[in-house]
This record gives C-alpha cells, sequence and structure tokens, in this order.
C-alpha cells in the first residue's frame, strides 16, 4: 500500500508544531543542537517571511548543506513556499545562513533516507508514527516513503 501523506495541521492543531519556532526566537536554538534547523522563507502569496522548524537528516561540510525531509509531502506550505522562492534563510544552533533550497532526485532523497535510517532508526521510527506513517523497518517501506516525501538540500551561500 502507497505512503499517503497527511494533510499538515491547522488551527489550534499546529500549536505544538510551531512551538519550537519560539525557542530559536527566544535565542535558545543551540538547545537543538544541529538536529533542527529554523527555516525563514517567503510565502507565495503573501510575501511574507515565514518560518518552520524542521528536523535535519543529513548534512554535508563541503559544500556545506543541511537536507530536510516534508513530513506532510509536497502539500507543507513550507515546501511550497521554498519551491517558489529558494532563496532561504536557516538557523542551525546559533548559526545563521543564507542558503537556496533544491530539492532531490528519488535516487539521492533515497540515500539520504536510508542513511538516517541506519544513524537514527528509533527517530525514524517515531517520526514516522506521528505522522501516521506505516513504517516497519523495512528497505521497501522506506523507498515508499522517500517516495512520498520530497527532500530537499538547503545549500548554504554563506554565514550571516
Amino acid at each position: 500500500m502507497p505512503v499517503q501523506t497527511p494533510t499538515p495541521p491547522r488551527g489550534w492543531k499546529a500549536i505544538p508544531w510551531r512551538l519550537p519556532i519560539w525557542i530559536y526566537r527566544l535565542k535558545l536554538g543551540f538547545l537543538l543542537g544541529e538536529r533542527f534547523l529554523l527555516l525563514e522563507h517567503v510565502g507565495r502569496k503573501s510575501g511574507r517571511v515565514r518560518r518552520a522548524v524542521l528536523e535535519i537528516i543529513g548534512k554535508d561540510a563541503e559544500p556545506q548543506a543541511y537536507y530536510v525531509a516534508s513530513g506532510f509531502g509536497e502539500r507543507s506550505h513550507w515546501f511550497r513556499n521554498v519551491m517558489h522562492t529558494p532563496k532561504v534563510v536557516i538557523h542551525v544552533g546559533t548559526k545563521r545562513y543564507q542558503a537556496i533550497a533544491e530539492r532531490l532526485p528519488y535516487e539521492e532523497a533515497l540515500a539520504r533516507m536510508q542513511t538516517y535510517a541506519q544513524k537514527h532508526p528509533t527517530a525514524l521510527r517515531e517520526l514516522a508514527r506521528i505522522l501516521h506513517y506505516d513504517y516497519d523497518g523495512s528497505e521497501e517501506r522506506l523507498q515508499e516513503i522517500a517516495r512520498a516525501l520530497p527532500v530537499v538540500r538547503f545549500r548554504v551561500v554563506k554565514r550571516i
């Protein structure tokens, strides 16, 4: 059975998903270390700055880049916004960077998901549970999840 991406939460259901933004606003981003990043992006309809905290599933040192998967698939607002306007600002720990968002092709996305599954199997299972994905740890299921969840590379342009 193919993976069905859940609908992004709205209204009061979105509050738990938005709380980590306040950690960064209070200059406490270091508490989340390098497992999460704060994404500042431009709304595709409003043109206003929007924010989302995302889990980092991988990183490259040279050239510097961070990878995240869109847990709500292509329906995620942040994903749609960065595909429309790829110039973004990301905060990782206490550092801020200008970056360019790029969607990975399926093969690269799958490789990133496989590495994440090896390094953080418990985190992946828990995330899958929270997002209502049926993930049993199998390669077949991981491939289905990689097809359903776009992976985005935030390629660092410069530190700001």
